[in-house]
């Protein structure tokens, strides 16, 4: 049982410091206002992963993948991909002002990080696998034991990366110049907006 926990643990490391669109807004806001909303997005993003962790274990996760649901699912999220990155291309050209610690804008960063998470239609394939990826570590055959472990393990290394996540891009921003904001500003959006092109390409 414990190994079969750390290996929930490294799957959640990996699934959350995969570069992505939640990374992306973390990054944006954490060169903005420091480490208090980089933090909050990635926490914010944990009630996208634990729905969807909890969706995908009872494996509701593929009635979920139907049709009906992820074509809407597709559509909001690129949309909501292509306003991020618009954002962020507004940000390089014109770098906007340092907020202190944020204040104000810790409820826009947390929202911003569940809808990112909570509309991802990647989420749905990762959890519809995950079956298959519990018989590779010898669980061919789950109890509610072994799910309430692994969802334990997934969470709890989800919640670790957030501050490790948070305090290595508020380095960055004391660390690196101006310059080095705007190119990341520029980098991030585009990255936004190569997501929201590649989430459209899945309705067609």
């Amino acid at each position: 049982m414990f190994s079969f926990f750390l290996a929930a643990m490294l799957l959640g490391f990996v699934f959350n410091a995969a570069p992505g669109a939640v990374f992306s807004e973390t990054l944006r806001r954490g060169l903005r206002d420091g480490y208090r909303p980089a933090l909050l997005v990635q926490i914010g993003s944990l009630v996208g992963d634990a729905t969807w962790a909890a969706l995908g274990l009872t494996g509701l996760a593929l009635l979920l993948g139907s049709a009906e649901v992820r074509y809407p699912l597709t559509l909001a999220s690129a949309l909501y991909l292509a306003w991020l990155g618009y954002q962020s291309l507004r940000d390089a050209h014109q770098p906007p002002q340092p907020g202190g610690d944020g204040q104000g804008r810790g409820g826009s960063a947390f929202a911003a990080g569940a809808a990112l998470s909570l509309t991802n239609p990647q989420n749905l394939v990762y959890w519809a696998a995950m079956g298959g990826a519990m018989a590779a570590i010898g669980v061919a055959e789950p109890t509610p034991t072994h799910l309430a472990l692994f969802f334990a393990g997934f969470m709890l290394s989800s919640l670790l990366w957030c501050f490790i996540c948070a305090g290595l891009v508020d380095w960055f921003r004391r660390a690196a110049s101006r310059l080095w904001h705007r190119l990341t500003y520029l980098a991030c959006g585009l990255a936004l907006l190569g997501l929201s092109g590649m989430t459209l390409a899945e309705l067609l």
